[in-house]
């Protein structure tokens, strides 16, 4: 990924007055709206198939809440392509997949970044199990300390058509955001996303029509 294509990325960041940035905070509003009464804090980002857009999507969520005062994590658990030690220029030599190794707490692998109050899980190096790391008791416990710790955590997935990795995670999130990129993802692939994700006791609090890829 190019330098610019990083700072392209992160345009609720670099370009707070345009609309897409706009659409983030909106977004952002959306999904607080959607589970104010329920004391949800962890949202897994999910999309039907490669391309559509969730890493960005979920950056750029990220970052809107930091910037409205939230102490947020976001946490790369796509431990088969990951994108956002890329796109916040961070390194990627521990990370998720570490921790949930055993090789360090959550402490250890959270990143600070430049925008205050954002911290950054990386996906760390990629394992030969990335499904049986994400589903382990590991992960369970490392979700239940960073709710304890930030106001919000926002979890960037695989894709859904990619492997079983994003229903894993968002089965233990308490809801998730569907991210469809327009003029790309088919109707079908959407509703089997979709019912995938409602096959289990995965909440979908709601879903975001995107224009960019990754």
């Amino acid at each position: 990924m190019s330098r610019w294509m990083r700072k392209r990325g992160l345009i609720a960041a670099d370009n707070p007055k345009s609309a897409a940035a706009d659409t983030y905070r909106r977004l952002k509003t959306g999904i607080e709206w959607s589970v104010r009464d329920e004391g949800m804090k962890t949202i897994a980002i999910a999309s039907a198939e490669p391309g559509e857009g969730k890493s960005t999507t979920s950056s750029n969520i990220a970052v809107a809440y930091a910037k409205a005062g939230r102490r947020v994590l976001l946490l790369d658990t796509d431990l088969r392509k990951p994108a956002q030690h890329q796109i916040f220029e961070l390194p990627n030599d521990t990370g998720l997949s570490t921790a949930l190794a055993g090789r360090g707490g959550l402490d250890q692998v959270a990143r600070r970044t430049a925008y205050a109050n954002l911290q950054v899980v990386c996906a760390g190096p990629t394992p030969s199990n990335p499904s049986e790391l994400l589903d382990s008791d590991a992960m369970s416990a490392l979700l239940e300390a960073a709710k304890e710790r930030f106001d919000i955590v926002i979890v960037d997935t695989t894709s859904i058509a990619a492997a079983s990795d994003a229903m894993i995670v968002a089965d233990k999130c308490d809801g998730a955001v569907l991210v469809i990129r327009r003029g790309k993802t088919k109707l079908d692939a959407v509703q089997k996303a979709k019912d995938t994700l409602s096959s289990g006791r995965v909440r979908v609090v709601g879903a975001v029509f995107n224009r960019r890829g990754r």
